[in-house]
This record gives C-alpha cells, sequence and structure tokens, in this order.
C-alpha cells in the first residue's frame, strides 16, 4: 500500500469518528525500488496521520522488507511522548535506548509473533523498561495469527497485564509520572540506570539528527 493512501485514509477515519489517538499495527508500505517496509502508522483523534515508522530491525533472514533508517516518536499533548518498535525491534537494546534518548516515556511495540520465542520476546519487553526506565506495551497478535501474551511493563520492568493466547482486551493507565519517579529514584529505589546514562553516554549523532517525531 501507498502511504498516505485509501487504507490510512480509513483508519484515520476510524480514529476520528471514535475521538481516539489509534495506532493499528503494522503495515506493509510500498518503498522506492519495488520493495515493502514494514511500517506502523500513528493517527490522532482528528484522524490525521501525525507519526509513520518504517521498521529498522527486519526479522532476517526471514522477513524480506527493507529497513528504515530512522527512529520514531510522537507526541500526545499535555500527557506524553512515545516511541514506536515493531516486534523483532524489540530484540536490538538499541531500539528503546534511540527512543529514550529522543524522549520516549512510553514505547508500543505491537509483534505479529508465531514461533516458539515469545517467552524470549517477554523477558526482553520486561528488560527494556529496566535498562531505560519506561514502559514497554508489547502487543502480539493473538490465536490464530500469533502467539498472544501481550504484555505492558511499567519502568521498573514490572508486568502490569499480560493477556493470554487468544484474542483479549487488555486496558490500563499508565501513570507516567512513574517514569520520572524512577529515574530520579532508580528502579527498587536503588539504581538510577538512566541518570547515569544520561551523565556518561552518549547518543549516536547520526541517530539523533535523522530521527522524526
Amino acid at each position: 500500500m501507498d502511504v498516505p493512501g485509501p487504507l490510512s485514509g480509513r483508519l484515520g477515519e476510524i480514529a476520528r469518528s471514535n475521538g481516539v489517538w489509534l495506532v493499528p499495527g503494522a503495515v506493509y508500505e510500498r518503498a522506492e525500488g519495488g520493495g515493502v517496509h514494514n511500517t506502523c502508522l500513528v493517527f490522532s483523534p482528528h484522524g490525521e496521520l501525525v507519526a509513520t515508522y518504517r521498521k529498522v530491525f527486519p526479522w532476517q533472514p526471514h522477513e524480506g522488507c527493507v529497513p528504515g533508517e530512522r527512529f520514531t516518536t510522537f507526541e500526545i499533548p499535555g500527557l506524553g511522548q512515545i516511541g514506536l518498535s515493531i516486534c523483532y525491534d524489540g530484540s536490538f537494546p538499541e531500539t528503546c535506548r534511540q527512543l529514550a534518548w529522543m524522549g520516549a516515556e512510553v514505547v508500543l511495540q505491537p509483534s505479529l509473533t508465531t514461533t516458539s520465542d515469545r517467552d524470549q520476546e517477554i523477558v526482553m519487553a520486561r528488560a527494556n523498561p529496566i535498562f531505560n526506565q519506561l514502559y514497554v506495551v508489547s502487543l502480539n497478535a493473538g490465536a490464530p495469527a500469533g502467539l498472544g501474551r501481550s504484555v505492558i511493563a511499567d519502568p521498573e520492568g514490572i508486568v502490569r497485564l499480560q493477556a493470554g493466547d487468544g484474542e483479549e482486551l487488555l486496558t490500563d493507565v499508565l501513570d507516567l509520572d512513574a517514569v520520572t519517579r524512577v529515574r530520579e529514584f532508580g528502579t527498587a529505589g536503588v539504581s538510577r540506570l538512566w541518570d547515569q546514562a544520561t551523565r556518561t553516554l552518549r547518543p549516536p549523532r547520526s541517530l539523533l539528527r535523522d530521527a522524526t517525531t
């Protein structure tokens, strides 16, 4: 599909008619040269396409998508900064770290995992919040399309909610003040990982220069 195009227009109308922020998983977007990107779309409550993210780490060698070249965050005004990640991106610590450098307080990670490594994905969905002291919402398609077991992990890596194998509706309220609290006082009130990272490490300039919001 083309982005923007007819499908993104219909998804925007769903967001507008319901007055919600909508991140409807990922789509295959036509790329230059005849390839495709695995692309995540974000729509505002007004139906506007406010952000697109092309998966930086395709599941090689199994996924033939063209890799994206930049990480993406978007702002929900008055609430916070949200980062985007797609499925296998979560297996690379660089993804959440770059999104955290860009100000993300929550990382949304839509997935379509059908393989036996969902257990490991859940471990990483808890570890990435600990490393970067932010929320990770790891959403996986339920059976029969995927293996389900979506999780919401807080800035200390604690699982707030975990779904079963099938289709399920998870609802939660994410307190973004918890990100500030954990970064200030530390995981379990002890380890101030993000504070130390921001004082002693530097993000790659090229990635931040090319980043989009």
